[in-house]
């Protein structure tokens, strides 16, 4: 008896009692975990290590922090910032502010700066420094003063980087609330007309609640670790739901099977546990492999990302292995209750063995085997002519353009940017520390003739420790800004002395560069990891390479279509948001992890089918063709809903949110489809039973330590040169 099958058989036996645990984890997670919300923080796209950081560091530690927290514009039609009527509007407002909410108060009056006021000068803004260790706390400060910002007679709108933090993260949770209000029920209608049975539909949901409470609950525990982004959420919602419908369709589908097939109902669990149950679980420690691969970054924001996908892959599988066959078990033949199956044709997948044959994707996988070089070529090429635009992706950072045009800070930002001094919200900022007062004059001289710099001045000084605020013209997150930044890291420091060089675009400039350095660990990581578990799974080494080539293919088609839309700007008005010409450096990444991890599901479902038909016949291309026959129905059914929950993330208001949802959207679509439905079939046709070759030791060590169905050792793997052996059935 395997391993699965004795889990199985225990969760029949305790079945009330892991239902009973099951429950009151929902409880803890509703009551509890979704707290979380209001622990979690919107920055985190920095490198700590970086030059950047260590710059905000230093000047935070001698200086006192000068964040510009929040930045309040002032407008008038009719009179000038120099009518003494306007001055008193301002002064008098901002001094009436509480001191020991707002820290420090930046304004033309105070400073004289001419870059606080409009060409026009009919417009000011003044920056507000906000008490508060970190963002929620100065998020907190902002909201109990926002409401005293208004200067009377002036037109006052308020920006900054708390406040742009603030509305992302309310959008965030707003759009996270849609997607879920209508996702829910369009998926229990999907599911129903896929299971013909309302019984059976809600087991995945009730997975997929498990996962996302779960989720919620494991993240609120590590905010008391670690800073966690905002935007951990929504990876826990896609990926919670989706591999809980993943799951549950997997097993739920081959429990039906079981006892359509005569067997009592803990035979047809512990049956399902050792076969969908094992697939499950190599799918799950695979996905949860690809998403550890964000561990490996040091930006906040990715290792959010990859805890918070951890956290739902490793709920969603524990729940299908072990509250499914619980409730299974408590349903047995009743799963088919409520049945809506009398509308629908009957499923393909409870086909008897002697009527697959007259399936489609049965008949499918024949006339592709027929002519599979042909397959082969065609869709490599086009996935590979689809990917080719990724080739001059430009990569840039995030700035308000990511919110809604409309979005008050937003309009603040592209003002200040517009009617002021350019950039002068978001300097590059060196951080000298030096004694010599001479060489720091002469250090600001030659910065000033670095090509691109339109200003630099002293702008705080605390003994050795000066602040030079240097000025320039472009996007701060072009690639010319960031060029600008090396060229300004190239200037000695004065003799003796030490410069770190800060400020949003040096920031990115330190992002974009540990992204170099580590995304091909993470490539090894992700790809040694696939490896090693699909061997283990499936005993070949020629099935893990190719399921990773193709699984490149799929992200390709779909990054390449992130440059067309995002980067280029195309079907920016369908999709409503701002085109920046670039593209934010982690999406990809957090893409990539999340993507590779669901193709590798698909493949997992897939070549399990495959695998047991090819066990018991020996026949490649016709364990292909029943295994696609008996997979094929489930991987659509799945990719159908899990695009309904990524479809509703792809209108989020939040530009990069969006973009997460294209790219996924559009690299499941063209896996489950084109890669799963054309290209596996025509590859595996033309490697033959190569597709099962191992060497010789590797071949020993899988019989040996192999995750097989049952005990019984495996059919030997037939030399591919020569004719399919016949194997008997496990």
């Amino acid at each position: 008896m395997s391993m699965f099958e004795r889990l199985g058989r225990t969760m029949v036996r305790r079945r009330w009692w892991v239902i009973g645990l099951a429950v009151a984890f929902l409880a803890l997670g509703g009551i509890w975990g979704t707290k979380v919300f209001g622990s979690l923080t919107t920055g985190g796209f920095d490198d700590p290590a970086g030059q950047s950081s260590r710059a905000v560091a230093r000047a935070e530690a001698t200086l006192g922090r000068t964040g510009n927290d929040v930045v309040v514009l002032y407008t008038s039609p009719d009179t000038t910032v120099d009518d003494p009527a306007f001055q008193r509007a301002v002064t008098q407002t901002l001094r009436a502010l509480p001191s020991d909410v707002v820290t420090r108060t930046v304004t033309h009056w105070s400073t004289g700066s001419p870059a606080l006021v409009s060409h026009d000068r009919h417009a000011t803004y003044a920056v507000l420094t906000l008490a508060g260790d970190d963002e929620a706390q100065r998020g907190e400060a902002l909201d109990g003063i926002e409401d005293e910002l208004a200067a009377p007679g002036l037109r006052t709108q308020v920006g900054g980087v708390t406040t742009v933090d603030r509305d992302i993260r309310e959008r965030v949770a707003s759009d996270i609330a849609f997607a879920e209000t209508i996702s829910v029920p369009v998926l229990l209608v999907l599911l129903v007309v896929v299971f013909g049975s309302v019984a059976t539909a809600s087991l995945p949901l009730a997975l997929g609640a498990l996962a996302i409470l779960g989720a919620f609950t494991a993240l609120r525990v590590m905010t008391y670790l670690t800073d966690v982004s905002v935007f951990s959420v929504n990876v826990v919602t896609i990926l919670g739901l989706g591999l809980a419908i993943d799951y549950g369709l997997f097993m739920v589908g081959r429990f039906r099977e079981e006892i359509a097939r005569g067997f009592g109902v803990e035979d047809a669990v512990a049956r399902t546990m050792a076969t969908a149950g094992r697939t499950v679980a190599v799918s799950g420690v695979t996905v949860a492999v690809s998403l550890a691969g964000l561990l490996i970054f040091p930006m906040t924001f990715l290792r959010s990302m990859g805890l918070g996908g951890l956290s739902a892959v490793v709920v969603a599988m524990v729940a299908a292995l072990t509250v499914l066959p619980a409730l299974l078990a408590v349903l047995g033949p009743r799963v088919e209750a409520l049945s809506v199956r009398r509308l629908f044709r009957r499923p393909p997948s409870a086909l008897p063995r002697d009527e697959v044959a007259h399936g489609f994707w049965y008949r499918l996988a024949h006339s592709i085997m027929r002519r599979p070089i042909v397959y082969a070529t065609g869709v490599v090429t086009v996935l590979l002519l689809a990917a080719a635009p990724f080739l001059r992706v430009e990569f840039g950072g995030i700035d308000p353009r990511v919110l809604p045009a409309s979005t008050e800070s937003r309009v603040v930002s592209e003002t200040v940017d517009r009617d002021f001094v350019r950039n002068s919200q978001v300097p590059v900022e060196a951080i000298v520390t030096s004694s010599d007062r001479t060489g720091l004059e002469r250090y600001v001289a030659t910065v000033q003739t670095v090509d691109g710099v339109s200003g630099a001045e002293v702008t705080g000084r605390s003994g050795e420790v000066a602040r030079v605020t240097i000025t320039y013209e472009g996007d701060p997150i072009s690639p010319e800004s960031r060029d600008l930044v090396s060229r300004i890291r190239a200037v000695p420091a004065p003799p003796g002395g030490e410069t770190l060089v800060g400020g949003e675009t040096a920031q990115l400039a330190d992002q974009l560069d540990a992204v170099g350095h580590l995304l091909p660990w993470m490539a090894l990581v992700i790809g040694g990891a696939s490896f090693v578990l699909l061997f283990l799974a499936f005993g070949s080494v020629v099935l893990p390479v190719k399921a990773i080539v193709m699984n490149v293919l799929s992200l390709g088609a779909s990054f390449g279509a992130l440059v067309l839309i995002f980067q280029d700007g195309h079907l920016s008005g369908l999709l409503d948001f701002t085109s920046t010409g670039t593209l934010e450096a982690t999406q990809p990444i957090l893409v990539l992890a999340v993507v590779f991890g669901l193709s590798m599901d698909y493949e997992v479902f897939l070549m399990s089918r495959i695998r047991e038909e090819y066990d018991r016949t020996g026949d490649n291309t016709a364990a292909v063709a029943v295994g696609l026959q008996r997979s094929g129905r489930i991987i659509t059914s799945a990719a159908v809903l899990i695009l309904v929950v990524i479809g509703l993330f792809s209108i989020s208001g939040i530009t990069f949110i969006k973009l997460i949802g294209v790219a996924m959207l559009i690299a499941v679509l063209v896996d489950a489809t084109v890669v799963r439905a054309l290209l596996v079939p025509a590859t595996m046709r033309l490697l033959g039973n190569a597709n099962w070759w191992a060497p010789g030791p590797l071949r020993r060590f899988y019989a040996r330590h192999g995750l097989r169905e049952g005990d019984d050792p495996p059919p030997s793997t037939p030399d591919p040169r020569s004719a399919p052996a016949r194997t008997p059935s496990n």
